[in-house]
């Protein structure tokens, strides 16, 4: 290699490398041992895929579910779940260049075991869905990044078919329509996707939307739920069927379904536990996770009508995928087991839609949620 290709292989080496420090992982826990880190920082390396650790916190009881501001400044997570008459919403700080992240203050969530958290783009809202006790409650957001008070909690009673499942409401998440003008709950007790109209101006931002929930089938399980890039059609795993229905959207928060498939293959005929649910960044595939018999993520390519079609499946290379994420540029997705405590990298192929295992592996006991987030 002559002096001049190699300054220049050397430059974008250093560039590259540079850049991969802006992508960070932040990782929950259902942990117990409030002595132990329950939720972890680390960085991504977006060269290599490996995980370089820079922060975490104590002293914080089941942190299962995280989500991180649109800014980057702020981390909030689900905090006492499964913990019996409690469930409360936490708030952090995040610093990079101080490799920090602090306690700011924490809310009751307005039921028990508080299990999906998101923010509306705004940074001005926060929103939760609680398992237990079938409600979703919305925080106003303060400019430092505390939670305030809880402005509107609904809570349901309804149940479904499942004799020992569904003999309530279970909401599951919390899902802003592609404009964040619409708020969709999946409700796996009740087999109800809900919708609220959400107005970010208002002291009680939701209104019942004209069509306030659309069915799924029967059995189904509602759990979690993605939108298309085309902001045109959405998909939700149903975690007790183990199947991926998917709509078509419309603005006024309406979903007609177009289809459903199986997250499994033929073979697996019980003992579903679908969990979660993404689509990479270019809308040409989309992920699931299964727990149970198999503990693999299921790759499904998407047609020019949202149209699923089965491709492979991945290993997640543990026990229990209960959540996964896609980095911003859809080069790798991350991947938490809970019941063996490890995290697990895969690089993505662009044109296949296939994961590859790469960078190294985390141990984190009962790591139960993944975030990825690129901070400036």
């Amino acid at each position: 290699m002559n002096l001049k290709k190699y300054i220049f292989v050397l430059g974008f080496l250093i560039c590259t490398s540079a850049f991969s420090q802006n992508t960070y992982v932040f990782l929950g826990s259902y942990n117990l041992d409030k002595t132990a880190e329950a939720i972890q920082i680390y960085q991504l390396d977006t060269v290599n895929g490996n995980l370089n650790k820079i922060a975490g916190v104590k002293n914080i009881i089941n942190p299962s579910y995280l989500t991180v501001s649109p800014n980057g400044k702020y981390v909030y997570a689900c905090t006492d779940t499964k913990t019996p008459n409690a469930g409360s919403v936490s708030s952090f700080e995040f610093n990079p260049k101080n490799k920090s992240l602090t306690f700011l203050n924490k809310q009751t969530s307005g039921g028990e075991n508080p299990v999906y958290v998101s923010v509306h783009k705004s940074g001005k809202w926060l929103v939760n869905a609680n398992y237990t006790e079938g409600s979703v409650s919305i925080h106003p957001l303060l400019e430092n990044g505390t939670i305030d008070s809880i402005a509107q909690n609904f809570q349901y009673i309804d149940g479904s078919v499942h004799k020992e499942r569904q003999t309530r409401s279970h909401v599951h998440s919390a899902i802003f329509s592609p404009d964040f003008d619409y708020l969709f709950l999946p409700d796996l007790g009740a087999d109800k996707i809900r919708c609220y109209k959400f107005d970010e101006k208002q002291k009680k931002p939701l209104t019942e939307a004209s069509v306030p929930f659309t069915k799924t089938d029967i059995e189904a399980g509602p759990r979690h739920f993605t939108f298309h890039p085309n902001r045109k059609i959405g998909y939700c795993i149903e975690e007790m069927a183990g199947s991926i229905s998917v709509y078509k959207y419309k603005k006024n928060g309406s979903l007609k379904k177009i289809q459903r498939i199986s997250t499994h293959p033929d073979s697996i005929t019980d003992g579903y536990a679908s969990s979660d649910i993404h689509i990479s960044p270019d809308g040409k595939f989309l992920y699931a996770s299964n727990r149970g018999k198999e503990n693999n993520i299921a790759i499904f390519s998407i047609d020019g009508k949202g149209l699923l079609k089965n491709i492979g499946y991945q290993s997640t290379l543990g026990d229990h995928p209960r959540v996964f994420a896609l980095d911003e540029t859809g080069n790798f997705l991350i991947v938490t087991n809970v019941n063996s405590g490890n995290v697990i990298v895969f690089q993505r192929n662009p044109k296949t839609g296939l994961l590859k295992k790469v960078g190294n592996e985390i141990k984190m006991e009962n790591v139960s949620c993944v975030q990825i987030k690129k901070i400036q």
